[in-house]
This record gives C-alpha cells, sequence and structure tokens, in this order.
C-alpha cells in the first residue's frame, strides 16, 4: 500500500562524503493518507441467513358479498288465513317443490322448472294416511313427509314418496305430533321432531322425543331408534333454576318439552333441538344413531330489555291511547323461545342460529299462560313506579307470562316475561350466546313502514302486535354464497325476509330487508292481490342446483296461502 512505501523512504539516511557504516536511523513521521482506491471486484455470496420472525398480518381485503333479492315467481293456492302454504322444500333432480298445504291436507308438487312461473303438478294426499301433514324434506329424489295420527296426542309417522312418481315407498312409525323433520348430511338418516303437544285442558299430555330413521337400507321398511326426555324427569328442579322453563300442569320433564326445529351439525354427530316453551335447547348426541341419546338440555336465559340495544314496542296504544312507534328501553326481560333453527361451519366449528318467536299455551292451560301487566301485581321495590308502567302509554298493555317471574315467591312479580326475544340469535355449540340482533328488527321495519309498523298478517294497523312479540320471527334458513353464510329470517307478523351476513358469528351484519306485500291492500278482502303474509318455512337453493343458476330463496306464506321465490343477486367485492 502507499502507506507503506512513504514509511520506507522517510527512514534513508543520505551523508555527504566517504559513505560509512552509521547506525540505524529512527521511523519518520507517518505520512498523509493517500486518496482511497478503487472499490474491489465483489466476493463470493454467502450462505442463506436463517429465516426471519413472521411479520405482523397485512389489512385484510373486503371478502364481501352483497345480496339483492328481489321476487322472481310465485304460486297462490286461493286460499286465505288456513296454512295452504307452510313449510317448503326443493328436490334438483325433478325441479319440483313440495309444500306443506294443511288446508287442503296434502302436500302440493309445483314445477319448478321455470321459477319465474311455478305450476302445479299434483298432491300428495295425506290424509289418507292419518292426520295433518305438518313437515316435508327432501334428498335425492326421496320425499319425507311427517303426519299426525288422526288424533293429535296418538303416534304419527313418517311416509315415504318417490319425488318423480309419487309413488308410496314406506313409512316408518314415530311419536305423538311429529312436526318438522330433516335428513342427516350422508342421507342415511331422517330426523323428526316429536312435539308431543297436550290436548286442551291438559288431559292428556304425551312425551316430547326426537326419532331417528335409518334409511340407509331403504325406504320400505326402515327401523326406528327415538331419544326422550324421561333421563331427566328426576331433575326438574335443577332445570328450573337453572332457567329451563318446566311448567305444564302435573307434567313431567319428558311431557313439558315439546321439540319443535331440529338443526344437524356438518359432521352429523350431533344435533340442537329448540324446546321452545321451556326457552331452551336439547344437546341431542348421534353419535350411535342406533341408541341416541339427549345428553343435556341449555337454558337461553333472557334478555334484558333495559340494556342499551334490545329496546322494544310494548304497547298498540301509545302515547296517549293513539298507537304510534315508542321503541324504547323497558323493565322487561324476554324469554327467546325460539321456533327455527339452523347451523353453519366457521373456522372448522360449529354454529347455531335461532329465530326467537316466542309461544305460549294459552289453548291448552285453563285459565291461560299469559296476561296484560296492567293486571298484574308488581313487586313495589322492583317496581317502584308500577302505577306509571301500568298505563297503556307505558307497558300496561304488554303481554306477559303469568306463570313465572315471581322470584321469590310472595304472590307478586319481580320480573316480568315477555314472550319471544323479537330478534335472532347465534349460539355456540356450548350455548353461549355469540350474537344477538336485538331491537334491529323493529328498528328497521319501523323506518321502512311507519304507518304500517308492527302489523300484524291479517291486519295492516299499526303497532297491531307490538303488545304481543311484535314481529315475530319464526324461520330461519342458512344459505352459503361465495365462500360466506347468509342467514334468511322471515317475519311472520308483519312479513318480509330480514337477511343477515352471519359469516362471522360474533359480527353478523344486516345486509337486507324485503317484503312483497302490499299494504294498500286489505288482507281479509283482497289477499289475492296483495302478496305474501305469513311467511313460515323458508328453503335456499344454491346456484349449482337451480333451475336457472341463480341462488334462490322459497317461502311458504301460511296466510296468504302463496309459494314466493325470490333470486338472490350477488356482488363479490375484492
Amino acid at each position: 500500500m502507499r502507506i507503506g512505501r512513504m514509511a520506507a523512504n522517510a527512514a534513508t539516511v543520505l551523508v555527504l562524503g566517504t559513505l560509512l557504516a552509521g547506525c540505524e536511523g529512527s521511523t519518520g513521521k507517518t505520512g498523509p493518507a493517500g486518496p482511497t482506491g478503487s472499490t474491489g471486484a465483489a466476493g463470493a455470496t454467502g450462505a442463506t441467513g436463517a429465516t426471519g420472525a413472521t411479520g405482523a398480518t397485512g389489512a385484510s381485503g373486503s371478502g364481501e358479498v352483497l345480496l339483492d333479492l328481489n321476487l322472481l315467481g310465485r304460486y297462490s293456492s286461493g286460499r286465505y288465513n288456513v296454512g295452504a302454504a307452510e313449510i317448503v322444500t326443493f328436490d334438483k333432480g325433478s325441479k319440483r317443490l313440495f309444500v306443506i298445504n294443511a288446508a287442503a291436507v296434502t302436500v302440493d308438487v309445483l314445477n319448478l322448472a321455470d321459477p319465474a312461473n311455478p305450476v302445479l303438478l299434483g298432491t300428495i294426499n295425506a290424509q289418507a294416511e292419518g292426520g295433518s301433514a305438518n313437515s316435508v324434506a327432501v334428498r335425492n329424489g326421496v320425499v319425507a313427509v311427517a303426519i299426525e295420527g288422526a288424533v293429535k296426542t296418538d303416534p304419527g309417522k313418517v311416509v315415504f314418496y318417490d319425488a318423480l312418481t309419487l309413488a308410496r315407498l314406506g313409512s316408518a312409525a314415530v311419536g305423538a305430533l311429529p312436526d318438522m323433520l330433516t335428513f342427516t348430511p350422508d342421507g342415511n338418516y331422517v330426523l323428526v321432531a316429536n312435539e308431543g303437544e297436550p290436548n286442551a285442558g291438559y288431559s292428556i299430555d304425551p312425551e316430547g322425543s326426537v326419532s331417528v330413521i335409518n334409511v340407509s337400507a331403504g325406504f320400505t321398511a326402515p327401523t326406528v331408534a327415538t331419544a326422550t326426555f324421561t333421563a331427566f324427569n328426576a331433575n326438574a328442579a335443577a332445570l328450573r333454576t337453572s332457567g329451563v322453563r318446566i311448567y305444564g300442569p302435573n307434567a313431567t320433564v319428558a311431557q313439558d318439552l315439546e321439540p319443535e326445529y331440529i338443526a344437524v351439525a356438518a359432521d352429523g354427530l350431533s344435533a340442537r333441538v329448540t324446546l321452545q316453551e321451556a326457552n331452551a335447547l336439547g344437546v341431542l348426541d348421534l353419535s350411535n344413531k342406533a341408541a341416541p341419546v339427549f345428553t343435556s338440555i341449555q337454558p337461553l336465559k333472557l334478555k334484558d330489555h333495559m340494556a342499551l340495544g334490545n329496546e322494544l314496542d310494548p304497547s298498540d296504544r301509545d302515547p296517549t291511547g293513539a298507537p304510534s312507534q315508542r321503541i324504547r328501553n323497558w323493565p322487561v326481560h324476554g324469554m327467546y323461545q325460539p321456533d327455527g333453527i339452523a347451523s353453519y361451519q366457521f373456522n372448522g366449528k360449529t354454529f347455531y342460529v335461532t329465530a326467537n318467536e316466542g309461544d305460549d299455551r294459552d289453548d291448552f292451560i285453563t285459565g291461560a299462560e299469559t296476561a296484560r301487566v296492567s293486571t298484574l301485581t308488581l313487586d313495589p321495590v322492583k317496581f317502584p313506579n308500577a302505577v306509571d308502567l301500568k298505563l297503556d302509554a307505558a307497558i300496561g298493555r304488554l303481554t306477559v307470562s303469568k306463570l313465572t317471574g315471581d322470584t321469590d315467591g310472595d304472590g307478586d312479580y319481580d320480573q316480568l316475561h315477555v314472550l319471544g326475544g323479537r330478534s335472532f340469535s347465534i349460539w355456540g355449540a356450548d350455548g353461549t350466546q355469540l350474537f344477538d340482533s336485538g331491537s334491529q328488527f323493529e328498528q328497521i321495519t319501523a323506518r321502512r313502514y311507519p304507518n304500517n309498523f308492527n302489523a300484524g298478517h291479517t291486519t295492516n294497523a299499526l303497532e297491531d302486535r307490538s303488545d304481543n312479540k311484535g314481529p315475530e320471527p319464526e324461520g330461519v334458513v342458512i344459505g352459503q354464497i361465495a365462500g360466506r353464510n347468509f342467514a334468511f329470517i322471515g317475519l311472520e307478523r308483519i312479513g318480509g325476509i330480514m337477511v343477515y351476513d352471519v359469516t362471522n358469528p360474533q359480527n353478523a351484519k344486516y345486509v337486507q330487508y324485503i317484503n312483497a306485500r302490499d299494504f294498500t291492500k286489505n288482507p281479509a278482502t283482497e289477499f289475492t292481490v296483495l302478496g305474501d303474509l305469513g311467511p313460515e318455512g323458508l328453503a335456499f337453493i344454491p346456484a349449482a342446483d337451480s333451475p336457472n343458476g341463480k341462488p334462490l330463496l322459497v317461502v311458504g306464506n301460511e296466510i296468504s296461502g302463496t309459494t314466493a321465490i325470490f333470486q338472490v343477486d350477488t356482488i363479490v367485492l375484492p
């Protein structure tokens, strides 16, 4: 290097005259640094280093799917307020709809090859098998129909038919008042909820149960195994303490629980069963379908209508005796009491969606179960403003159960229990509530129909149902579109369908409300031209199974006797 050579020159000694061998000179001072040399050639690439820590997750894309339901077609039975279109189901092979028609005691068979123009092809005569047909399901070209006994407290049956020829294939005896039924995901079993309602006056009260019908070997003579609640008979007090309502006159637990609807988990190894009057869910173990068993009963607790977001309109005569919207917090508790239930998966776990309709036993209990708040004695400590609360403009008109709410047994009411949650909820497998729509149904319908808010399904009157269960969400079905799960919930009274994106069970989002009802028409005299009244059963048809290649929603409307077909148009956001 240059610095080294300069140092060596500085060490040379110059002598004039004879050159003598002298001593070595001292090292000279280091000279100034020279300019930096040019960069040398790059060295060989070193070995790859270890992988660094994972960085933070970036912001998610929207992943949203926009839906727009539009009425596409409608079939009318021409019958009003007699249950002429209730439960609906679709067979993709024959492109047929099967619709429970309680008025004619038949299953109506509609051709849905052109969804815009459904046509009646024929009927299945349920009366030939006993009593009324209550529900229908279809799988792989076979139709299953739940038919009650000629006396409804007697055992019923499930009858199987060929979807194309309508020929009878076989039947299976089940419990009293078989209602909703469904196939398991693999199609090898049919589950039916045997409601077991009592007769008027409670002199006969059959046990509620769920029958599991094995059709894996065919439908001619299927075998049946039935799960009952008899194992819980000794636990009535504990169940009541936990929040399960057991209150039928002289009824055992097994008699008092009345299965309404069933939702089977995706793996087919378990199910949840709504026990509406009890405000609970039954947990059904299906790991051994030859011996199904209820392992527990999950109480659904109470909804605090004083909590923010849980407001309700409790009177049809407020605030000064005339009806008007008044959705606010009130000191009452709602019993969810779901009717319909559906299941779906998220992140490998099963979740359950309920339509929280509410129901009472006024038709069966002598003296009725319900009463208006104005007729009850309220606890003076819990309700210090009882005089004001009993006014029509407050909650005096509100219908509550008089059989529960006296928590300390002193003869007055410490809590007021209203029927139904006026909402839908999402529940985890352990019974934890992950979401409830709160007051959204009433808030949305009030904005959409301010002059017909909480109308009944047989009247357009404003607030007709505010004093009793409000919009009454009854049925629910789940549809998967573009990888997201949507809940379609039918509102029995004011009518229409609520649509929510429930993909994330803790963050369900409102999507749309559609109501194909014309409020300018009189339901009693113009029902043939007013559209749809009283949605009961819903069926979702995915695009892959749909006759027109578009997702469809089919709704059976029990009051108008119409079967409505909605097309679900979608936009997938990037």
